[in-house]
């Protein structure tokens, strides 16, 4: 296979994952008329068309989806096949695309790859933040940060750090409102909520010893910023559900407490997660290896509890 078809087949999952030719110039640092010509010189050679196209977007004809399939595959066979011959090299190098929540990968993600780029300076870090579900092996990234368990059989994960939730609340809110003693008295309360994804965010699941519950609750605020929430939290709006890696601080400094603290909620550890093969590239390996020293993995100061 020469050096022409690769660029070719790398040159349509692109175009395929951005699904605007603008977008794929920019991507490859070609004019948009380069990008035209290119695609209009595969069908030629193909024999078939590959995409639809309107004024602003791309879409995959059937058998653009075929295409689009193999050549993903290929291209990682490649990578695979280069990574084996070579994983004695002394400093991974490469590309390293990378996929991250918005606001964790802009607080926390970001500042460890610019030290990760310092150590490794040969690998060229491509850091993609996004709050939507992803499929990281549709859009060719090499890894994914998040917080829970992603139910995708075709990925391997490494967990990076526990990361435990809780119901809380500020005291001002729970003076004037009253503190909840069994879970069932949340539904009468106002409850600020974090809508994330396709997630059933409205459900709140308690534990205690082996007695689940799950309690549908209610409120008027509602975001998809995390941090947007937990200031409401802070300003006195409610009780929310939030990981103890966003509120530690505001728990152990007394700004929020802790409601019904007998009960455990699902945890929100956090994974790298990573397409399944059986050789993982090196800058990979290294990446998740620097995740793991870096990420602080200390237990969060422990959560005060409501008195009374």
């Amino acid at each position: 296979m020469n050096n022409d078809i690769v660029s070719e087949l790398s040159f349509f999952v692109i175009l395929a994952r951005l699904g605007s030719l603008a977008a794929t110039a920019r991507e490859l640092g070609l004019t948009p008329p380069a990008v035209t010509k290119r695609l209009m010189l595969m069908g030629r050679r193909l024999g078939v068309r590959l995409l639809n196209r309107t004024t602003r977007r791309v879409s995959l004809t059937s058998e653009g989806e075929t295409y689009l399939a193999q050549a993903t595959r290929i291209l990682a066979d490649i990578r695979d096949m280069e990574e084996s011959v070579s994983s004695g090299r002394a400093a991974p190098k490469g590309l390293l695309r990378v996929n991250a929540t918005l606001g964790f990968g802009r607080t926390t993600i970001a500042p460890l790859v610019s030290a990760f780029a310092r150590r490794y300076p040969d690998v060229e870090v491509r850091l993609q933040l996004t709050d939507r579900p992803i499929n990281l092996v549709e859009d060719a990234y090499d890894l994914g940060i998040r917080f829970g368990e992603l139910p995708d059989t075709r990925l391997s994960a490494r967990k990076i750090l526990s990361n435990q939730r809780y119901l809380c609340a500020s005291p001002a809110y729970l003076k004037k409102n009253g503190v909840p003693r069994a879970p069932q008295d949340l539904a009468r309360h106002r409850c600020i909520l974090h809508r994330q994804n396709d997630d059933s965010y409205s459900t709140w699941k308690l534990q205690k010893g082996r007695k689940q519950e799950s309690v549908k609750v209610h409120g008027s605020l509602s975001s998809n910023d995390g941090d947007v929430v937990l200031g409401w939290a802070l300003e006195g709006h409610g009780i929310l559900l939030r990981s103890e890696w966003d509120a530690a601080k505001y728990l152990d400094s007394g700004r929020l407490q802790v409601v019904l603290p007998d009960y455990t909620l699902p945890s929100a550890d956090l994974y790298a997660y990573y397409p399944s093969r059986q050789q993982q590239p090196a800058r990979v390996r290294a990446f998740i290896d620097f995740l793991v020293e870096s990420v602080p993995a200390a237990t969060a100061p422990r959560p005060r509890r409501i008195p009374g």
